[in-house]
């Protein structure tokens, strides 16, 4: 084993300067500064994430052919380079497996960031191996926390001590829950499913959070975390990685819990790893403050001991660092395995447990094609390089191994190259960006793997294509990635409103799209019928209430621009709303603004407001009030004239009273009623008065009374709404405009058609106006001693079933009085009857079906005779009836 002592002098050649301190002393500023001060420089860092923003920063100081950039994953090293930012385990300082292909590089300045990390036992002989060996040629500087201070003089005693007070104060907040976090917090988990588990509750609480963990790639986090600098979100849920030196502009860091597993175990963490992630609140001179996430009691809960440590910065010395040889003989594969197996001779250093490079050699020094072919210095260096291939995927040794048995095969045998076709299908299996969180993430891990062999100049016959094409995989992956975290964890629509709340809402910026849809800063939160908001479909349950809220604060100056164009609008603009099942009502520009209830009569129903009106003032409201009801007079001039003048007459004092009771009554009915429900009140008209009802164009039927003008499509219509209106029940299906015969259909089609003036024979259903003609029709037939059946050019042509047709001529009073002969023709009225107003009613009580016989004498006046048939089923086959049945005088 080389002498430590003896290591240390020989590269203690040039000042040493040793600058440790709290989080946000601006250490890692300072090395920069100074390295950009010399002539070259390098500089080591325990995230290939934070090297890449140091690598950044310094190309915007020297330009990108002065900076070089090498990571296990990514190497850009231009021709020229002077300026060297890398992670520890990559940085090029000669003597063992990391300097790769670059060799020794002589630096004038050499810095090492995160040197604490030399207590690390996954990682720490990487650290201490650097602080030990890494000099700049005129000055170098370790970083890190001041707990190092009593370890780093012993190893490095020509070092300069430089203790750097924190910018600002960190203080301890207490405990809060998370829906009571103040924004711009980072909460730190220490598990991938702890981690998800609080963004699923900062979305549904809080909008969302970006989301930060060791296993993501560097761009996925870089975009996770340039989604909370930019303030997308206001949270940012992290493990404990956010510890390493990431510059964050948080305000408070929240523990989820204060136990990890380090790899072996489950431990509670130790107070200098509490401070060094709670130091990542606050930045420069911005106080900064920490706590717990939920309550002050448990093992997630701070000890007062903690808490004072934490706040004053005081933590217990480091006495040991890990190490292990880190210039290892390679002559011989055995004498490798022996200098990395060695224990430190020194009490401050610490032997490292084994870690996975070191038991990937173990397990394959015992292959016998690895000892075969392990022989002499070149084959040994390339086996230990190949064992450094780092484990991205966490698969554990043993299958790591097999792994990179495989790779050295490959650079054991022939050229020593991977075959490029073997390596471009292992990248295409990964070239796909569906699936969850998980499978991009394992898919990226693999990626990184590939990504590291690429970045191995001699392992590959065309390294560049291959470092270019996987370059562009690991970008793919990490966007879509960086989509399915954000798709998952965050509501950008909640973050926009919850950040909004406060502002003046004609400053907020809504915008109402040409289909309705209503958003905020560009987040859709639903759409705008007319003056009614509804919220997005796909919103949360309990996002619903929010949203509406936000539209009532942001809608009011709109709504009303949209009350002054309703104000002057034309009539055409307004239409009646009376679909099938629905409140009847009245749509401005097809959406509705206002609904019609029942009212003191039939067609002076109450014009009820949409209650997205209510939000106008109440000016407003009364002056689109007055403007429906203007409208609602124009349609009952156009359209209800006949009742509008119904219900004049049954008040006019110069109309007889009788008349006037049947006018009320038809008005009251819509204009068209069954004859039955008028017959006692036709009975007291003489033929003057009658005359009157024919003046106002009331047509006295055999079975209805009505005015023909009310059976007009839109008359029927507004009939329709206007008795819906008055019962509070939705609107009935109406038949077809300009349909004579309908199917009777179900129970509600059949309520529309006869409130619309249809009547039910059988299964079919015919319009009033029309059933009076062929009553009439068929008494003319018979007049002329013709006979009138179901097989009659009128009827034939009407589409009228037979049964209809029976039922019809039944209820207009005809009635049949001999069977037909077989194979005769069909049914046959020829005759009258005449029953008296009360004999028909007395003959079905006592027979159960009407009487037949002889006519029994004249009725009197317009009475039409009750309905008459056959006593009894008719015969199968084609029948002939023989009988007359008297239709009374249509017009009296």
């Amino acid at each position: 084993m080389p002498d430590i002592a003896g290591v240390m002098a020989l590269f203690a050649r040039s000042p040493i300067t040793a600058v440790l301190g709290p989080t946000n002393t601006g250490k890692t500023h300072l090395a920069v500064e100074r390295m950009c001060g010399h002539s070259s420089g390098m500089m080591g860092f325990p995230l290939r994430l934070l090297a890449r923003e140091v690598y950044d920063r310094v190309v915007g100081m020297k330009g990108v052919q002065q900076v070089a950039l090498i990571t296990g994953e990514e190497k850009i090293v231009p021709p020229g380079a002077r300026y060297f930012l890398c992670t520890a385990e990559s940085m090029p300082i000669g003597g063992g497996r990391e300097a790769g292909q670059d060799g020794l590089k002589d630096f004038a300045f050499v810095g090492l960031d995160e040197a604490q990390l030399g207590a690390d036992p996954e990682r720490g002989h990487i650290f201490t191996d650097r602080l030990l060996r890494a000099r700049g040629r005129e000055e170098t500087m370790i970083l890190g926390s001041a707990s190092i201070s009593r370890v780093v003089k012993t190893l490095v005693p020509d070092a300069e001590i430089i203790g750097r007070p924190r910018f600002s104060t960190l203080s301890y907040a207490g405990a809060k829950k998370l829906s009571r976090l103040p924004k711009r917090s980072a909460i730190v988990a220490f598990s991938a499913e702890e981690v998800y588990a609080v963004a699923e509750m900062l979305r549904r609480f809080r909008g969302g959070a970006a989301v930060v963990m060791g296993a993501l790639s560097p761009r996925t986090r870089n975009a996770q975390v340039q989604m909370f600098l930019n303030g997308e979100v206001d949270y940012l849920v992290a493990t404990d990685a956010i510890g390493m030196g990431l510059n964050l502009d948080v305000a408070h860091v929240a523990f989820a819990s204060l136990r990890k597993f380090d790899g072996r175990r489950a431990r509670r963490l130790t107070v200098s790893e509490m401070a060094q992630i709670a130091g990542r609140a606050g930045r420069h001179h911005r106080d900064g403050t920490f706590g717990s996430l939920g309550h002050e009691d448990g093992e997630a809960a701070f000890t007062p001991e903690e808490i004072e440590a934490i706040e004053a910065h005081r933590f217990p010395p480091v006495e040991q660092l890990f190490w292990r040889n880190g210039t290892p003989r390679t002559d011989r594969l055995d004498h490798l395995l022996f200098d990395l197996e060695q224990k430190p001779e020194r009490p401050e250093l610490r032997a490292a447990p084994e870690a996975v490079d070191l038991a990937v050699l173990k397990r394959l020094a015992d292959d016998p094609l690895v000892i075969e072919r392990a022989r002499g210095k070149k084959q040994v260096e390339r086996l230990w390089a190949a064992c450094g291939l780092p484990d991205f995927q966490k698969l554990g040794a043993e299958h790591h191994a097999r792994a990179v048995s495989r790779i050295w095969r490959f650079l054991s045998e022939g050229h020593g190259h991977i075959p490029r076709d073997w390596f471009a299908q292992q990248i295409a299996r990964l070239d796909s960006v569906q699936g969850d969180i998980d499978t991009l993430s394992g898919r990226i891990a693999a990626a990184r793997t590939w990504s590291y062999i690429a970045h191995r100049a001699d392992w590959l016959a065309h390294p560049a294509e291959m470092a270019e094409r996987t370059r562009a995989l690991e970008e793919k992956l990490s966007d879509a990635l960086h989509a399915a975290l954000t798709q998952r964890f965050v509501d950008r629509r909640t973050t926009v409103l919850l950040r909004d709340i406060g502002q003046s809402a004609a400053n907020l910026p809504v915008e109402i799209e040409q289909d309705g849809t209503v958003c905020v800063d560009g987040e859709t939160i639903g759409r705008l019928d007319g003056f009614r908001f509804s919220v997005d479909p796909a919103t949360r349950h309990q996002d619903r209430k929010m949203l509406l809220a936000a539209a009532e604060r942001r809608l009011g100056r709109i709504l009303r621009v949209k009350a002054e164009e309703l104000l002057g609008a034309p009539d055409t603009d307004f239409a009646l709303m009376d679909e099938a099942g629905q409140t009847p009502g009245i749509s401005w520009h097809g959406d509705v603004v206002a609904a019609l209830h029942g009212g003191p009569a039939l067609l002076t129903p109450e014009i009820r407001l949409d209650r997205a009106l209510l939000a106008l003032g109440q000016d407003v409201q009364k002056q689109v009030a007055t403007r429906l009801a203007t409208w609602f007079d124009a349609q009952k001039e156009k359209h209800l004239l006949p009742l509008t003048k119904m219900v004049a007459s049954s008040s006019d004092p110069e109309v007889p009273a009788v008349v006037r009771a049947v006018f009320a009554q038809l008005a009251d009915a819509g204009g068209v009623i069954a004859r039955t429900e008028l017959d006692s009140a036709l009975a007291h008209l003489d033929k003057d008065q009658r005359h009157l009802l024919r003046r106002a164009g009331i047509d006295i039927g055999v079975l209805d009374i009505y005015h023909p003008g009310l059976l007009k499509p839109g008359s029927a219509r507004w009939r329709a709404a206007l008795l819906a209106a008055r019962l509070g029940k939705p609107c009935l299906p109406l038949p077809g405009a300009g349909l004579t015969l309908i199917p009777a259909g179900e129970k509600p089609e059949q309520m529309g058609a006869r409130i619309a003036g249809f009547r039910g024979f059988g299964e079919q259903m015919l319009r009033i106006d029309m059933a009076e003609r062929m009553a009439r029709t068929a008494h003319e037939a018979i007049a002329k001693n013709e006979a009138f059946t179901a097989q009659s050019p009128q009827i034939v042509s009407l589409g009228l079933s037979e049964d209809a047709f029976l039922q019809l001529m039944r209820l207009a009073g005809f009635r049949a009085v001999d069977a037909p002969a077989e194979g005769g023709p069909n049914w046959v009225f020829r005759g009258r009857q005449k029953p008296r107003p009360h004999q028909h009613q007395q003959n079905r009580d006592k027979r159960g079906t009407p009487a037949q016989g002889k006519p029994q004498g004249k009725p009197r006046g317009d009475r039409a005779p009750r309905p008459a048939a056959s006593s009894g089923p008719a015969p199968a086959g084609n029948h002939a009836f023989a009988g007359l049945a008297e239709l009374l005088g249509r017009n009296g």
